[in-house]
């Protein structure tokens, strides 16, 4: 796999958003975003969701006197996991639902599809299906992140030393996909033809699930901890570089062999990347607090916050139909964006 390289920095001036962005003050650490509908939601290091929509915001005391640690979307409602070991599911009437209680254990990571959640605590994982049903399974070492397959219901967990794959429903012992070292954040391509996860040693690993076939995407200066998918599956973005790296996938061996894509170059580290759900645009978020949309296409830019002290930006959303995207950033600050028609 070749690694990361500068390609030639987007043409045309930069212009702005700014003025389509609505400032959130989410008062906390910011772990995670998500739309409920039509109601953007935060999760916070306070332990609280915060609920924005066109009435205002409120806050929702999803794990009192905790943290949140992990947080997905699913459908209409937040799930999120604290340091309480609590899964709660908020739903955007402000109303809370205890989904798992793992006696204080922390919850290191959640997921969710087509009503089924899964998360983990340590070693242990736990899969609920649409039904309420819960089947657990130990891995074999603390598993950092999980990833529901886009077809059936089949489970992808990044943990040390390579991956699982986990068919709750059945009693199968899970496949064990090997490579060396710390994996950290799990990814199904949208075709279910490879998994990706991220590496605590600054690169990307996949497996082509066809022949198990190993992938490194490498090169990258900082640890890639945000991974998003375009509409099409065409393309997978990273952050971690001081550019979003966008590795091609549309050939059978994926990005295997081939240069990725830097968009939204700055002088400053991507640490959040957010496809648009129906066209090639894809929202960058840095540590420097900016946040930039980029057009694949032509690979116009356009500024939807400069860059702003107290924090990077640490979540990203859009919104079903691709009008409205929430972001949030280390030191409780935030916005809300709706796209000029």
């Amino acid at each position: 796999m070749t690694s990361a390289a500068p390609n030639a920095t987007a043409t045309g001036a930069v212009t702005s958003l700014l003025d389509h962005v609505r400032p959130l003050d989410a008062g906390a650490h910011v772990t995670g975003a998500a739309f409920a509908g039509d109601m953007a939601m935060l999760a916070l290091g306070d332990g609280c969701v915060l609920l924005c929509d066109a009435a205002g915001e409120r806050r929702v005391d999803a794990h009192p006197g905790g943290a949140v640690l992990a947080a997905v979307g699913a459908g209409d409602q937040f799930v999120t996991g604290g340091d309480d070991g609590r899964v709660v599911a908020t739903h955007a009437n402000g109303e809370t639902r205890t989904i798992a209680d793992e006696k204080g254990r922390w919850i290191d990571a959640v997921a969710a599809s087509g009503g089924a959640i899964a998360w983990s605590c340590g070693k242990q994982v736990a899969a609920r299906d649409a039904k309420g049903n819960v089947r657990r399974m130990e891995a074999p070492s603390s598993v950092r992140g999980i990833a529901f397959a886009p077809k059936g219901y089949r489970l992808g967990l990044a943990h040390y030393n390579g991956a699982s794959l986990w068919f709750p429903n059945t009693d199968a012992a899970p496949e064990a996909l090997f490579w060396k070292g710390s994996h950290l954040d799990a990814s199904f391509s949208p075709d279910g033809r490879f998994f990706i996860t991220s590496m605590q040693e600054n690169m990307l690993h996949g497996w082509r699930l066809a022949d198990k076939k190993d992938m490194r995407m490498s090169g990258y200066p900082a640890k890639p901890r945000s991974l998003s998918w375009s509409n099409d599956g065409l393309w997978m973005a990273s952050s971690g570089a001081d550019a979003a790296i966008i590795w091609p996938f549309e050939a059978k061996d994926g990005p295997m062999g081939k240069a990725p894509r830097e968009c939204g170059v700055r002088p400053a580290k991507v640490t959040r990347v957010a496809f648009h759900p129906r066209a090639l645009i894809i929202a960058i978020g840095y540590d420097d607090g900016a946040v930039m949309l980029v057009r694949l296409t032509d690979n116009s830019e356009l500024m939807a916050r400069m860059p702003a002290p107290g924090g990077p930006v640490t979540a990203m959303a859009w919104d079903a139909k691709g009008k409205r995207m929430v972001f949030g950033t280390a030191d409780g600050a935030g916005g809300l964006l709706t796209l000029p028609v």
